[in-house]
C-alpha cells in the first residue's frame, strides 16, 4: 500500500515514516510539508491512501480534503491531528475524509486505521464512535461553535487561524462581501464582538493550536 504523507513538522513526518517502515505492507510514496505540496504530489505520484495533517500552511484543513476527494474520489484520506477528536472529527468525516486519528494514538492504531480505510471502511476511535452515535441527542446542549453551519464553521476556523477576509474569499471561492456577512453572523452566534474575541473563543475551546 503506497502512502502519501503530508505534515508541516519534519519530526512528525520522520516518525510516521518510521512507523510505516515497520509494516511490511506499507510504504511511503512521497511526503509534503504544506497543503499545496500535498495536492501537487497527489497529482504526480502513484498513491493509495493519504495521511493528512489538518493544520498546515497554505491550503489545509477542509479545503485540502475537498480538493483531494473531488480529484481522487476513490482514494481514501486519513486525517491526523493533534486536536481532540470531539472538536473536528465529525465535520472532517462529513467533508469527505475516510478516517480521523489523533497524533497521540499508538503506532499500531495508525497502521490498522490505514488498512481499514484502504479496504473501503471508515475509521474512528471507539470513544469517538460513541460520541458520533449519540451526537444528535446533544443538539440542545451544544456549545455555540457546534451550532454553526459547515460553511460558517470553515470561515470561523480560517478567521481564528489568522486568515483575512480577502484570503478566505479566494480560498473558498466567495466574494469578500459574502465572507464579511459570514463573519458578522459568526460573531453574533459565538457571542463575541471582534475577530480578536473570536480567536480567544477558539483558543479557549481548543479549536486551533
Amino acid at each position: 500500500m503506497k502512502i502519501l504523507v503530508a505534515d508541516d513538522h519534519p519530526i512528525v513526518r520522520f516518525g510516521l515514516k518510521q512507523v510505516l517502515a515497520s509494516e511490511p505492507d506499507l510504504v511511503v510514496a512521497g511526503e509534503a510539508s504544506t497543503g499545496d505540496e500535498a495536492l501537487a504530489l497527489a497529482r504526480s505520484l502513484d498513491w493509495d491512501v493519504a495521511i493528512l495533517d489538518f493544520s498546515m500552511p497554505g491550503r489545509s484543513g477542509f479545503d485540502l480534503i475537498e480538493d483531494l476527494t473531488r480529484e481522487f474520489p476513490k482514494r481514501p484520506l486519513l486525517v491526523l491531528s493533534m486536536h481532540s477528536e470531539q472538536l473536528h472529527a465529525a465535520r472532517i468525516l462529513k467533508a469527505g475524509a475516510a478516517g480521523y486519528i489523533n497524533k497521540e494514538s499508538a503506532p499500531q492504531e495508525l497502521a490498522n486505521a490505514l488498512r481499514k480505510v484502504a479496504a473501503g471502511g471508515k475509521y474512528v476511535s471507539a470513544a469517538l464512535g460513541e460520541v458520533l452515535a449519540t451526537e444528535f441527542t446533544r443538539a440542545a446542549g451544544r456549545r455555540p461553535h457546534e451550532k454553526l453551519s459547515d460553511r460558517e464553521y470553515r470561515v470561523m476556523w480560517l478567521l481564528a487561524s489568522g486568515k483575512h477576509i480577502n484570503g478566505i474569499a479566494q480560498e473558498l471561492r466567495l466574494h469578500a462581501s459574502t465572507v464579511s456577512t459570514y463573519r458578522a453572523r459568526i460573531l453574533k452566534k459565538l457571542g463575541v464582538h471582534s475577530v480578536a474575541g473570536l480567536v480567544q473563543y477558539a483558543v479557549r475551546n481548543q479549536l486551533i493550536e
